[in-house]
């Protein structure tokens, strides 16, 4: 068989917003810069689909639901034809569903690359977790490289016996250039707000990001702190449910083109995941410099170090008493948020990430390309 001069590689997402579509982008983009022949497969008429053929990346539409069901068997035969007609020299699923999809289409006949950006057992309860932790179980065993974003997603894995023959930890990175500190006053006259203390969740409204969790917290916040405010900033499948609530100082804004303008707005940044392997929200807020408190969920306490609190994952009154200290004394949060910012740029800058990632699949193939300068 003779070898390619220029290495064919094909991403596979079933999620196009949001945290993984973002690390697929950048990774892609990078490594199409870099010289790969790159192509993606994901759900057609998408931001993701959209941004990959606007940097004149390969785009193959791949419909897929988000939970495994009826319709998997033939997620994985598609992507299985798609393998036969391109050839790649490596295949990098992207979260849970492309998983399951494209290591039974594969099997272990291309180098594949898994990357759970966080695992799939999280999602689910009793059987069906511990039927998603014997798949992953299995499924290693078709899996040449796991990359894990953080070390407690490694550690989670491993904790249920998923042992992968080659791993690598690339924490997730973010845009040290794009999310910067910025006048809080500005902010919030660019978004309407007015001066009270304001905590503000980014994130898709579902289940994992735990937006239902503050919610109960939040009573005792206003307890402690009359004036504050909290605002929801995202959209999803549990809007309808949060918004039915009718929790004081509570507002739902939707989804927004400038989340830097919302990480400058506030005083404090909350993270109430349920689940996650290493969330993007908690860097880009500390690149916005402003503090974080959050669930102690893998990738957490990694990443904001001395930035903000980690409390117990699912503790309602510690989350309360973090969040209600930070907008009651800004003096704390701001110091947070500067020690914050100096970690994003030392560990998180998206231009490790990105390098890392593609470093860790160059050497399971064993090509010795340029590597692209990444872009101030």
């Amino acid at each position: 068989m003779i070898r390619r001069l220029i290495p064919r590689i094909l991403h596979v997402s079933q999620p196009v917003e949001a945290g993984v579509a973002v690390v697929l982008a950048e990774l892609a983009e990078y490594q199409h810069a870099s010289g790969w022949d790159v192509h993606v497969a994901c759900p057609p008429d998408s931001w993701l689909a959209d941004r990959m053929a606007a940097a004149g990346i390969s785009v193959h539409p791949w419909a897929a639901t988000r939970s495994p069901g009826a319709s998997s068997l033939d997620e994985a035969r598609r992507l299985r034809e798609l393998s036969r007609r391109l050839r790649p020299d490596v295949v990098h699923l992207h979260s849970s569903k492309a998983g399951l999809a494209g290591r039974l289409a594969l099997r272990g006949q291309v180098p594949t690359v898994f990357q759970p950006h966080a695992w799939s057992f999280h999602a689910t309860s009793g059987m069906v977790s511990t039927v998603s932790a014997l798949w992953e179980r299995v499924a290693v065993r078709w899996t040449d490289l796991v990359v894990a974003v953080s070390g407690g997603e490694l550690h989670e894995g491993y904790r249920r016996g998923i042992t992968p023959a080659r791993s690598v930890i690339v924490p997730n990175g973010v845009d040290v250039h794009r999310f910067v500190p910025q006048d809080r006053d500005d902010a919030r006259r660019r978004l309407g707000l007015s001066d009270a203390p304001l905590a503000v969740c980014i994130g898709r409204l579902a289940t994992q990001k735990g937006q239902d969790t503050l919610l109960r917290a939040w009573p005792a916040v206003i307890a402690q702190v009359p004036q504050a405010q909290l605002a929801l900033v995202g959209d999803g499948p549990e809007r309808e449910a949060l918004a039915a609530t009718g929790t004081a100082g509570v507002t739902l804004h939707g989804p927004s083109r400038t989340p830097e303008d919302w990480y400058a707005a506030a005083d404090v940044v909350v993270v109430p995941s349920r689940w996650e392997g290493m969330a993007l929200v908690p860097l880009e807020a500390m690149a916005s410099e402003r503090s974080v408190v959050g669930f102690d969920v893998a990738g957490l306490a990694e990443s904001i170090g001395d930035a903000g609190a980690v409390i117990p994952r699912g503790d309602v009154r510690g989350l309360a008493r973090e969040v209600a200290s930070r907008l009651a004394d800004p003096l704390l949060a701001q110091r947070e948020g500067r020690r914050g910012r100096v970690r994003a740029v030392t560990l998180y800058d998206r231009a490790q990430a990105v390098a890392g990632t593609d470093e860790a699949v160059r050497q399971l193939l064993d090509y010795n390309l340029p590597q692209h300068q990444f872009p101030a």
